[in-house]
């Protein structure tokens, strides 16, 4: 992200040492603005003809505690959990309620976000019992990756995206066929591992270097480094735009995208502006027997129904069933057992073959 540009696009710096994939703020100054990239002719939309997918709705996928997650308890606009060995708290705008656990429990933990509490908001960590290295190992799904801390307040991670993970790792591996999938705002690569592992080719496309070097990292600490994954640094629209050209189809799509972003040369990317466009190409990108298109937004003032609706749109014509809702962690308390409130992390809609 996140997740963390431009024209249309900005492959997500996804919610990491800066936005989900929005490139770190830069302060303005009088004699030295803001560099941004002219906008390139856009493509008009496809005039789509048939009947609308079949729909499935709302849906609503619940994460699994696993791979050493976990959310203990919420409330007061904050989040306890966690991640490996480390327990955290971090703000979270969804949690209206009061907090279940005693105080104590939340101040006995090893690292607290402080500063902006915007979703994609800077700050800093702060360590209760004494400075921690910046990574530490987790894994998700039979894959090692590095947890960390960023400035965003992210994690290296979003877990509530393990349902799609889960679901596309079960798709490739039961294919029977080769599989080629397309990450877009990729992040730090813990989806295109998971996707390689379970045998597909993967281009993982993110407009953050950094992000993109988090997602080697991530490939070498999981032992994966022949794995078939191309690691592309681009505008997520630039990049999708110039596939469609070339003529290069995939089997399953993942796009995650932030609500703004900035590609790697200063490209602008609002996902009301260009969402549409993107949903678009993306149906062009897809294999005449695709197996699947996964959208997933966050900290957007809409309902899934919107999103739903675009992709119902966007599909027209192609069959299958779409299924929207929201993607949820539950708390599980200190002992990991329990079945605590539901707090709603993202909206998602994803297309399906019949």
């Amino acid at each position: 992200m996140r997740r963390g540009g431009p024209p249309p696009g900005a492959a997500k710096a996804e919610k990491r040492d800066r936005p989900r994939d929005a490139q770190p703020r830069v302060k303005e100054t009088a004699v030295r603005p803001e560099r941004t990239v002219p906008a390139e002719p856009q493509r008009p939309l496809m005039a789509r003809s048939g009947e609308k997918p079949g729909e499935r709705i709302p849906v609503i996928l619940e994460n699994a505690t696993s791979g050493g997650f976990r959310l203990i308890d919420s409330g007061a606009g904050e989040k306890l959990e966690q991640y490996g060995d480390h327990r955290i708290v971090r703000p979270e705008a969804q949690a209206l309620w009061q907090r279940s656990l005693a105080a104590r429990h939340w101040e006995q933990v090893d690292a607290v976000f402080t500063g902006d509490t915007d979703e994609d908001g800077m700050g800093r960590w702060r360590f209760p019992k004494g400075a921690l290295g910046e990574t530490w190992p987790m894994q998700l799904l039979g894959v090692d990756f590095h947890g960390r801390f960023t400035s965003f307040r992210h994690v290296g991670v979003f877990p509530e995206q393990q349902v799609h993970w889960t679901w596309m790792k079960n798709v490739i591996e039961t294919a029977k066929r080769p599989v080629k999938v397309l990450n877009l705002f990729g992040y730090t690569g813990v989806a295109s591992l998971i996707a390689a592992s379970a045998g597909a080719e993967v281009t993982h496309v993110d407009a953050s270097k950094k992000a993109i070097g988090w997602g080697r990292e991530n490939q070498a600490l999981a032992r994966m480094e022949k794995a078939p994954i191309r690691w592309i640094c681009d505008d997520a629209m630039k990049f999708i735009a110039r596939e469609e050209r070339r003529g290069n189809r995939y089997d399953i799509i993942l796009t995650d995208p932030p609500k703004f972003g900035r590609g790697p040369n200063g490209e602008v990317w609002q996902l009301f502006d260009h969402l549409p466009l993107m949903l678009d190409i993306g149906r062009e990108l897809l294999t005449a027997n695709a197996l699947g298109f996964v959208l997933t937004a966050y900290s957007i003032r809409a309902s899934f129904y919107s999103i739903h609706e675009l992709m119902r749109e966007t599909m027209r014509g192609a069959g299958g069933v779409v299924e929207s809702g929201e993607l949820i962690i539950r708390e599980s308390g200190l002992d990991g057992a329990e079945r605590g409130r539901a707090l709603s992390t993202s909206l998602f809609s994803r297309w399906v073959p019949a």
